[in-house]
């Protein structure tokens, strides 16, 4: 006999291992020679990372499709991998050696990558284990990482063969740099902080007049959040349409405290509307100002260090063109190797005690800070590697374009194409330690040679440096002749951006660049399910490198899920305290109940909004299913191999076959077409309301009867749904399934598959006649609960039944289920009537009017005013918050997630109100 409760904490650890003993999940598990091939690779996690609300919605809706496409038949693999993380991991083992007064630069390169080794086989990569709490079926015997040797060499191919096409380069541009890190990050690397800061206005003097502060006609006003970069300052901008400066153009300005004379240009970026429309341009330590220098071809002055201090006295950069003057020696004097925020300071003050600070301004702005580093980044002038993303996007574009890869759901094409059409250079240098190191050496008049090796490397710039006429082919020579290794070249010391081997994911975990027989099965691969913060940083790059290496799409579909928020609509974050940690639902409620609320919210394109007592609602969907599996086995149910549905006689058993089979066809068109939602909404209505609620309920009576061929007949039915229903069931709740499906294999005898393994429900049962009449009998027991409940009745009264206009189908289905429309319904004798007796309640059932006289039964005018109280609370909550939605303030001030809150408050008492004006006509019409 099953258990009398489920018990998530014992069976997932002991199904788990029943998967893993028997290798279930490894590709191509249950399907035959030359079936279809299904492929997704994971999105590979951090080594450094652990499970969060976010990887639980992917990985629960990616093992969702693996789990259904092998039930399918098909030959599935879903590839599972971690990416090393480059800053990630590297702050992790700094921080341990910083414990023992060690920086990474006392023990040396070569040392600190085998620390992060040791550390990474000690301690990284603990998600997996937890992916498999979640019930992740993936191939986890071909788990990869980006910085194994296999993907190692993949990286190598790509970036030697990019830069001999000339599709890598290396270049001075501006880059996020983080001065704690003090490494270029990405921009998915950046958050953006609130902060309150100020908006200082500068006058900045126009040249060939006497500068005085009250005459606007002799300076420009100019205004910054950011005092300290006017000194790498190489133009002022204004709108070409701006009357105001029209006649200011061409025309220099005098930069104080500097003295350099810079132009004041035309640019469509400066905004009229804003500001003193005029903006100071700063080609090196703004990104729209870089722009605009290259527009304009303006100079570039990089006025930081990578610390980001304040460098004046040695930047030739800065000093090129500037006459010695006092009033540059002062600033030099009081500004260089200060930080940058000290600086600001000293700027401003400098700028009042010269007459050039107009005005200070209160100003509310994002500041950009690194997510690792935590400090505000800069944009920074530097030398570093860069993809032509331009040239290699377009491909990648006409295949969205022309429909080979498509987004799911299909608005997100607009946010592909938007960045796609205007991407910038790709920067994929980093100047860490831990990571793929460029393949780039360089000789000794910094020529650049790059290769797989460094043997390569050498020989290339051996055969280049003895070609040449000229003092370093003697040199090349000299060192031949007692040749020691790194005399003649020196490698970059920089690493590539992680997004560089994880943009090759789909085709280097298959094996590339070796033709291998996964290769050749799994790639191009099936369905990428990603959030829709990476399209950019990973989906964009997979598409270019997957086309451009492989000729081929690296996927036909994206599936883009929506944001876990909290039960209030808010993003979670540590800082707001309302993080939830998806192990402790796990420990709480178990796997399957999350993952089916996750699934069951997962509406494309809403987000999910997460309440943990949603969670606790469907670990009791699980405990329905548990508790009708215990029922059925009492009553004798089980498999019966020698009974043929289609011989099924009684109409009940017919009718739930046909749901079933219409059933499956919804469970299966809505995972097919990534509308989970659906899907699971399907199997929780089939399995909780028709057949737990209704097929067993009207069972009751056959399990107890003397009619041994119904029993026969509805136990072998019975066992025949419960197996279906563990099938439609799996992919969304795999622990509990698998538990009842190895349970309910007959006493004494085992399954001939894992439930995993065993092959998808066709909807092959049909009925419309049986099904028609079932459905009918409960929309009428159904509505007569409906009524009974909103009109207050107590629920040991008996009522008498009257049906006023039924035809003749319609009084022999009455006839037949007389029992169980009394016995479900409450009601007393069941008559019929040419009109509705006063003083009753009535139900539209088809043609047919059921009506209840409930005048006997219930004070008609006391149920009447408290439906009238209770329908004025919820007017006046109604009214309330149209009133506060209607208010602008309101909803331009308050937090999003606020507002959407009311507006779901809203929704729910305008529902309760309709069902209340319902109820309260149904008590006047009986009155």
């Amino acid at each position: 006999m099953l258990e009398k409760t489920y018990d998530a904490k014992t069976v997932e650890p002991k199904i788990a291992k029943r998967w893993e003993e028997a290798d279930a999940f490894r590709a191509g598990a249950g399907s035959k020679p030359g079936a279809e091939a299904f492929t997704i690779v994971i999105p590979p996690p951090n080594v450094t990372g652990s499970l969060h609300m976010g990887h639980a919605l992917n990985n629960t809706l990616q093992d969702i499709l693996v789990r259904f496409e092998r039930m399918r038949g098909k030959n599935v693999l879903w590839q599972p991998g971690m990416d090393h993380a480059g800053i990630a991991t590297q702050m992790v083992v700094e921080r341990q050696l910083m414990e023992k007064q060690i920086h990474r630069r006392d023990i040396g390169r070569e040392e600190f990558i085998e620390k992060v080794w040791e550390w990474k086989a000690e301690s990284g990569g603990a998600i997996f284990n937890q992916l498999k709490r979640l019930g992740a079926s993936a191939d986890w015997s071909r788990e990869r990482f980006t910085m194994d040797e296999g993907l190692s060499k993949a990286v190598l191919e790509v970036f030697v063969t990019l830069y001999k096409q000339g599709l890598i380069y290396k270049d001075k541009r501006l880059v996020n740099w983080d001065p704690k890190l003090l490494t270029a990050i990405s921009d998915l690397e950046v958050e953006q902080h609130e902060v309150n800061g100020n908006l200082w206005h500068f006058r900045y003097p126009v040249e060939g007049v006497t500068y005085d502060p009250e005459n606007p006609a002799t300076y420009v006003t100019v205004a910054t959040t950011r005092p300290e970069t006017m000194l790498g300052d190489t133009a002022v901008a204004v709108h070409p349409e701006d009357e105001r400066f029209a006649k200011l153009v061409g025309k220099n300005v005098i930069l104080p405290l500097v003295g350099r004379k810079i132009p004041i240009v035309a640019d469509e970026y400066s905004d009229p509307e804003k500001g003193t429309g005029a903006v100071k341009i700063t080609p090196a330590h703004d990104f729209n100002d870089f722009e605009v220098g290259k527009r304009h071809k303006l100079r570039a002055i990089n006025i930081l260090t990578i610390e980001a201090a304040v460098n004046l006295r040695d930047n030739e950069d800065f000093l090129e063109g500037l006459d010695s003057t006092s009033e540059l020696a002062a600033t030099i004097e009081a500004l260089h190797g200060q930080d940058r925020f000290t600086a600001r300071k000293k700027v401003v003050e400098m700028m009042e005690a010269g007459g050039f600070l107009d005005k200070i301004e209160p100003h509310r702005h994002a500041v950009p800070h690194g997510d690792r580093g935590g400090v505000p980044i800069e944009p920074f002038l530097t030398d570093q590697w860069y993809v032509n993303a331009a040239e290699m996007a377009k491909p990648a574009i006409a295949s969205v374009r022309e429909g080979r890869t498509n987004f799911v759901p299909k608005n997100w094409e607009k946010t592909y194409f938007d960045w796609m059409e205007n991407i910038q250079p790709w920067c994929i240098s980093r100047q860490l330690w831990w990571g793929h190191q460029i393949p780039a050496w360089y000789g000794p008049d910094g020529r650049v040679f790059v290769e797989k090796t460094e043997e390569e490397a050498l020989g290339a710039a051996i055969e280049y440096y003895l070609a040449l006429e000229g003092p370093w082919k003697g040199w090349v020579e000299d060192k031949l002749e007692n040749f020691k290794p790194g005399e003649i070249l020196t490698r970059d010391e920089d690493v590539l951006d992680t997004w560089f081997s994880s943009a090759l994911w789909p085709f280097s975990t298959l094996g590339w660049p070796d033709e291998t027989p996964e290769l050749k099965t799994y790639y191009q691969t099936d369905v990428l399910v990603t959030g829709f913060d990476i399209i950019f940083f990973w989906v964009a790059r997979m598409m270019m490198m997957g086309l451009h290496f492989m000729e081929e799409e690296p996927f036909h579909t994206v599936y883009v899920h929506a944001l876990v928020r909290d039960k209030n609509g808010a993003k979670m974050s540590k800082s707001k305290g309302n993080v939830i940690d998806p192990l402790e639902l796990i420990d709480e409620y178990g796997a399957d109940a999350l993952r089916f609320t996750l699934s069951i919210m997962a509406a494309q394109g809403r987000d999910v909004k997460l309440d943990p007592a949603r969670i606790a609602g469907y670990r009791n969907f699980g405990t329905k299913l548990w508790n009708a599996t215990r029922f059925a086995e009492m009553n004798g149910v089980a498999r019966n191999d020698e009974f043929w549905l289609q011989d099924a006689k009684l109409t009940v058993n017919r009718w739930i076959l046909t749901e079933l089979s219409r059933a499956t066809r919804e469970v299966t068109d809505g995972i097919a077409s990534y509308r989970f939602n659906e899907a699971a909404g399907a199997a929780y209505k089939f399995v909780w309301n028709l057949f737990c609620d209704w097929y067993l309920e009207l069972l009751k009576p056959v399990f107890m009867g003397e009619d041994e061929a119904a029993k026969v007949e509805s136990r072998a039915v019975a066992a025949f749904v419960l197996d279906e229903i563990y099938k439609l069931l799996h992919p969304f709740m795999p622990f509990m399934t698998e538990e009842l499906w190895a349970h309910t294999a007959g006493e004494g005898q085992e399954r001939p598959t894992l439930l995993c393994l065993a092959a998808w429900p066709s909807p092959e049962f049909e009925d419309a006649e049986a099904a028609a009449e079932t459905n009918w009998l409960v929309d009428l027991v159904s509505g007569i609960r409906s009524v009974r409940s909103e009109m207050n009745v107590p629920p040991a009264a008996i009522a008498p039944l009257v049906i006023v206009g039924a035809n003749d189908m319609t009084k022999a289905r009455l006839e037949r289920h007389d029992s169980a429309i009394k016995r479900l319904a409450r009601v007393g004798a069941v008559s019929h009537e040419a009109a509705a007796p006063k003083g009753s309640a009535q139900i539209v059932i088809g043609e047919a009017t059921a009506c209840l006289p409930l005048g006997s039964l219930i004070n008609l005018e006391a149920e009447a005013a408290r439906l009238q109280k209770e329908l004025a609370k919820v007017t006046e909550e109604v009214a309330r918050i149209h009133k506060k939605l209607a208010n602008e303030k309101f909803v331009a001030n308050a937090a999003a997630e606020v507002v959407a809150a009311e507006r779901e408050k809203l929704v729910e008492f305008q529902e309760a109100q309709e069902k209340l004006n319902v109820a309260l006509a149904r008590v006047r019409d009986a009155g």
